[in-house]
């Protein structure tokens, strides 16, 4: 349900999400996904720090858009857990947002111990990956890709360019062939988009164990390979789900960040003089659509222990406390006013669950966006802005498509 336009005097105070009197925000429309903004405007008109929105149809949900509430509770394992499991017994197995939230033995979805256990053993893998070879890895990638339409003079860069080169990167890392990596990428995207989600994530259970499989088999240089052989002793069962972690945080969100900065350096002004060489750098613009804009609107889901009050707000125990990124990000208590070297932005999460391949991340969206400019300098936008339009879905921020013109130029560097 979409919230009136007009604000409240006050904000409404509200209890469980589940038995609110007022409307819950439906997330996954498209009337959201085209205008989030000024949803969350509303939102924060209306209810302050933490509004009750729905997932899903009768999923609903507490989503939070104030900063500092968001950064206490990110820091606060101990009464909000990220385990899910007494939630979802009462959850459809067909439910559509269910393989994004449901239990896995992995990091995200686990506490004390065992969070610590697969904690470990990703940052371990993650971290013992050679960044200038990575480089060397995303070049290799994106000229091919850019000489399959630079001779064109149009191309749609998510189709095109961002996806095909994130998840040939991800593959790359993972050291995965390219008949399971189909399967994964089919799987992948069915549970992001939440259409036969539970096929999805079946697809891609099986996709992965095959990866594991031959993997302990023929082990590489690669972060399977890493996983399989730490301390953890992880078996066949958690490997595909450290996997599915890190395919879930890898294409999507690293797809959706390239394509949201390129637009912004496209469509403002501050940034159109660095396409040929002016003094707002490519990581100036990464910065400021990781504070205004992420790729991952809302997740970093957590369970109460118990019902616990927050700012006048009840929250009852086992129903998904939801943190946006980008309202909390954007709220007018802490919104910055510069992003250059400003990190302190909610997108990458905050505490015990924040994303431990960072600069992973920073180094291929950067160079991949690099790549691109230098070879299409005078790239320009297809369509107008205001026509893009935005896939629904309530947990991430991501263009249907992103068409772009050119000069049409010759195959670069001999490919």
């Amino acid at each position: 349900m979409t919230l009136p336009s007009h604000p409240a005097r006050c904000p409404v105070p509200h209890g469980s999400p589940i038995d609110t009197d007022g409307p819950r925000v439906s997330l996954f429309d498209p009337e959201f996904a085209q205008d989030p903004h000024g949803a969350y405007d509303r939102m924060r008109a209306r209810y302050g720090s933490l509004a009750p929105v729905d997932l899903a149809p009768d999923v609903p949900a507490t989503l939070v858009i104030g900063y500092h509430t968001a950064v206490r509770i990110l820091n606060d394992p101990e009464h909000f857990p990220a385990d899910p499991r007494t939630w979802q017994r009462n959850i459809p197995g067909e439910c559509p947002v269910l393989p994004m939230l449901e239990w896995r033995p992995n990091a995200l979805r686990s506490t004390g111990i065992e969070h610590t256990r697969y904690r470990q053993a990703n940052a371990a893998s993650i971290a013992a990956m050679d960044l200038h070879a990575l480089h060397a890895v995303v070049e290799r990638i994106a000229l091919p890709l850019i000489n399959g339409f630079c001779g064109d003079g149009t191309a749609d860069l998510i189709s095109q360019y961002a996806f095909p080169l994130t998840f040939a990167v991800l593959n790359d890392m993972l050291g995965c062939p390219q008949d399971i990596s189909q399967q994964v990428a089919t799987g992948m995207a069915a549970i992001f988009d939440g259409v036969n989600a539970d096929k999805g994530n079946a697809m891609l259970a099986d996709a992965l164990l095959e990866l594991t499989v031959r993997k302990r088999r023929d082990p590489g240089d690669d972060i399977t390979s890493r996983l399989i052989a730490h301390e953890a002793g992880l078996d066949d069962v958690e490997m595909v789900h450290q996997l599915a972690t890190l395919y879930g945080a890898g294409i999507e969100t690293q797809q959706n960040l390239i394509v949201h900065t390129v637009l912004l350096m496209l469509t403002d002004e501050r940034f159109g003089g660095n396409i040929l060489g002016g003094s707002l750098s490519t990581r100036d613009a990464v910065d400021e659509v990781l504070f205004t804009d992420p790729p991952m609107a809302n997740y970093c889901v957590t369970y109460p222990r118990q019902p616990i009050l927050i700012e006048d707000v009840w929250l009852p125990a086992h129903q998904p406390v939801v943190i946006s990124m980008t309202g909390c990000n954007n709220d007018p208590a802490v919104k910055a006013r510069e992003y250059s070297d400003n990190r302190s932005h909610l997108s990458w999460g905050v505490g015990p669950h924040a994303c431990p391949a960072r600069s992973l991340a920073y180094l291929v969206v950067q160079d991949a966006i690099d790549q691109l400019l230098d070879a299409l300098p005078e790239l320009r936008l297809g369509i107008p802005a205001e026509q893009l339009m935005w896939r629904p879905g309530p947990f991430h921020r991501a263009l249907v498509s992103l068409p772009v013109n050119f000069p049409k130029s010759a195959p670069l560097y001999g490919y």
